[in-house]
Parts: structure tokens; C-alpha cells; sequence
């Protein structure tokens, strides 16, 4: 029962949508209504409001990093298996991509995916960032670097992860990410991605 219990609340801490709360604090428009739709760091930072991005960033990486941390913290007080820490890793992503607070329309999850990474293996978190930022920097294009620190992130994992089962998340975690950018991936092979800052009409 605590099992499904800590999937269940996992999945209602990602479900906490930054980009729409700091949003909406700053008396901002929301952020699905402008430049991609997406309520990431991202698009927010589209509007022009740095502070609102980084905030936005921040949020939704330590959700991901709260939500995976209680579950470890309590994992022997409750009974919990290394499994399902891994299922709760999965839940707060899903929960950020898919938002029952939100109506179900999330983000595209790096910022997450990189706070739950960080629970399960620090290092493994700081490498994928470390990706992204090398990506980041050179090429500028924000979709770009996350997909790159995305593919290597299973691979990184399976070398520093205490747990296969954590290690296998990871792949999971991966593959929802990389599906979450499908029309990033297809505006690359085109050409009109666009740069990290770019400003953004209304859509």
C-alpha cells in the first residue's frame, strides 16, 4: 500500500507546474498561450522575464529532486523497494509532462528529469548537465542540448547507478523526454528551431 502511496504522491508533486505559477505570481500571461505552448523554463524565458525563467528552471528541477528525496528518505521507514523508488522517479516526471492540476497539459520535462536524476545519482545529474550546457553554449538551441544530454543520460546511468532498476527508470525517463520533444526533433532536421532567448508572439 505505501508503494502505491509514494508513486501516487510523486506524481502529484510533479504535477506542481512552475512555469505556470511563477506565471501567474508575476502577473505574466501563461505561458501555454505564447511561443511553443510549453510551460518550461524555456518559453517563459521567451517573455523576456529572466528571473521568471530561472525561477521556473529551479522549481521543476526540485520538485523532481523533493518528490524522489522523500521517497529514499522514507524508503525503509515505509517498506519501500528500490523499485518503486524507481517508479516514484517515473511518477514525478509524469506528473510534470501530464499535470492533473493543469489539465493535463505539462512540459517536456528536463528540468525534472534532471532534479529526479540528481536523487538517484548525483553524479550521473551533473554529467547530463554538464552535457547540456557544453550544447547549450555552443549551439544555442535550448531542444538541442536537452536532447543530447537526454541520450546520454541512460548511458551515464548505467555506469554510476547504485540499482539496475533505477538505471532502467532512467531509460524510461529518457524515452518520455525524447517523445515530449518530437516536434523539436522534427523542427531541427528543418531548420526552425528556435535559439535559446528568442523572443515569442502569441500563439
Amino acid at each position: 500500500m505505501f508503494n502505491v502511496l509514494a508513486i501516487i504522491a510523486a506524481y502529484l508533486i510533479g504535477s506542481l507546474s512552475f512555469a505556470v505559477i511563477v506565471s501567474k505570481y508575476y502577473g505574466m500571461d501563461d505561458p501555454r498561450t505564447y511561443g511553443s505552448g510549453n510551460p518550461g523554463a524555456t518559453n517563459v524565458l521567451r517573455s523576456g522575464k529572466k528571473k521568471a525563467a530561472a525561477l521556473t528552471l529551479l522549481g521543476d528541477a526540485v520538485k523532481g529532486l523533493v518528490a524522489v528525496i522523500l521517497a529514499r528518505c522514507l524508503q525503509d521507514t515505509l517498506n519501500l523497494s528500490d523499485a518503486t523508488i524507481a517508479l516514484v522517479a517515473i511518477a514525478a516526471l509524469v506528473g510534470h509532462m501530464w499535470p492533473i492540476f493543469f489539465n493535463f497539459k505539462g512540459g517536456k520535462g528536463v528540468a525534472t528529469a534532471l532534479g529526479v536524476l540528481l536523487a538517484l545519482s548525483p553524479a550521473t545529474a551533473l554529467l547530463c548537465a554538464l552535457v547540456w550546457l557544453v550544447m547549450a553554449f555552443g549551439f544555442k538551441v535550448s531542444s538541442l542540448a536537452a536532447l543530447v544530454a537526454t541520450v546520454c543520460a541512460p548511458i551515464f546511468a548505467f555506469f554510476m547507478m547504485p540499482h539496475a532498476s533505477w538505471a532502467w527508470a532512467t531509460v524510461f525517463i529518457a524515452a518520455l523526454v525524447l517523445y515530449r520533444h518530437k516536434s523539436n526533433i522534427q523542427n531541427l532536421i528543418q531548420g526552425k528551431e528556435s535559439k535559446i532567448g528568442d523572443k515569442a508572439g502569441k500563439s
